[in-house]
């Protein structure tokens, strides 16, 4: 079976998906004319219900973001430390 090419949809196409599938059209007549991925149709209607938005970031949860937020916290706690052992490193040469 050969690999298919990654497509990227505008919003725009989405949210004319949604609007066939919120029309009654049966979901594996959109999905067989379109092409498209039975996965890549369940999620772009289900971000459009929760958020009525296609972006990442608006579909996220609260617990999403909190370990986005502390991930990049504890990047930059790293990185400080990072320092201030090499600044010591220095220091203690002196």
């Amino acid at each position: 079976m050969a690999k298919r090419e990654r497509r990227t949809f505008t919003k725009e196409f989405k949210e004319q998906i949604v609007q066939l599938h919120l029309s009654g059209k049966p979901r594996s007549e959109i999905i067989k004319e379109y092409e498209l991925t039975p996965s890549a149709y369940d999620k772009w209607v289900r971000q459009h219900k929760s958020s009525g938005s296609f972006e990442e970031k608006d579909n996220r949860t609260q617990e999403q973001e909190e370990l986005i937020r502390l991930r990049k916290e504890n990047q930059r706690l790293m990185m400080e430390n990072d320092i201030l052992k090499q600044a010591a490193l220095i220091m203690g040469r002196k």
